[in-house]
């Protein structure tokens, strides 16, 4: 794999318009791109909302982090086949959403914690993703 690799000039030679349109034209894509992402699903949850969600989460074994907005959940497997077959298809969905968990897998354990940090906490993408996991690991 090639890096490419720039330096901008700031000197006189370089007239201040084709230095912003230069920042411009190489910003502008990753702007366009990040904000594309985001989404509603990323702002908190309606406090009324946030505790049906976490209360119907409490139920398949999620729990809250004590002293984060953020929610837990320890999945235990077979093998260590199974937990990375796993894993590698929560990945793939949470790189369509661009929205990726903390995670730690050792053997076949894995502990996934999920919150968003764009909005500081717990969001609808957590949500999501963590009926998502919980679909994946009953499927395994």
């Amino acid at each position: 794999m090639s890096w490419l690799m720039f330096t901008l000039r700031t000197s006189s030679s370089w007239p201040c318009n084709r230095l912003s349109s230069l920042s411009n034209l190489l910003l502008s894509p990753l702007s366009k791109n990040h904000t594309s992402k985001m989404s509603s699903d990323s702002h908190w949850l309606a406090p009324a909302d946030r505790d049906q969600q976490v209360r119907d989460l409490r139920a398949t074994g999620w729990v809250e982090v004590e002293d984060r907005d953020a929610i837990f959940k320890e999945l235990h497997f077979k093998t260590f086949n199974q937990a990375f077959g796993f894993m590698s298809r929560v990945a793939l969905q949470a790189e369509k959403m661009n929205h990726h968990p903390e995670w730690f897998n050792v053997y076949n354990k894995v502990q996934i914690t999920l919150t968003t940090h764009d909005c500081g906490g717990l969001s609808k993408r957590d949500i999501k993703m963590a009926k998502f996991i919980d679909k994946i690991a009953l499927s395994m």
